[in-house]
């Protein structure tokens, strides 16, 4: 099972831990990306996300078929958040379930990093003296 969301609204930790429980799995791992409140020594106020909603859909859902096959992953969930986000707020949640614990903390781990690179995601940082736009997971 695969489960695939770009959403506005706030993004819950419980949610994907309950779309990836099953009795067949030894782990689950579940990483937890947050807006943190500076970036290179730079007070970050807030942040904007925007994403190419139906391609960043579609590599999110092939990573997650490498996960599964990769690591005999059972189920994956990868939610990632748009709109604009406060420090603190959660942006995106990859939450996966193995056979064994160890497959399930390699295979979030290289959820997270091939959605940095691959998964057509921008955020916006705003500063206390200005704004840029940047590759969401750089």
């Amino acid at each position: 099972m695969i489960d695939i969301q770009i959403s506005e609204a706030p993004l819950l930790t419980q949610t994907c831990l309950d779309r990836v429980a099953t009795d067949g799995a030894g782990g689950i791992a579940i990483f937890v990306g947050t807006v943190r409140n500076q970036t290179q020594g730079k007070k970050v106020l807030r942040l904007a996300f925007e994403a190419y909603e139906v391609m960043a859909i579609s590599e999110m859902r092939k990573i997650a078929e490498q996960v599964q096959t990769r690591w005999s992953a059972e189920k994956v969930a990868i939610h990632h958040r748009t709109g604009v986000l406060g420090i603190g707020e959660i942006a995106v949640i990859i939450a996966v379930a193995t056979p064994h614990r160890k497959a399930a903390f390699e295979a979030c781990e290289f959820a997270i990093d091939t959605l940095k690179e691959t998964v057509p995601i921008w955020k916006k940082e705003f500063f206390e003296d200005g704004e840029v736009w940047v590759a969401a997971h750089p």
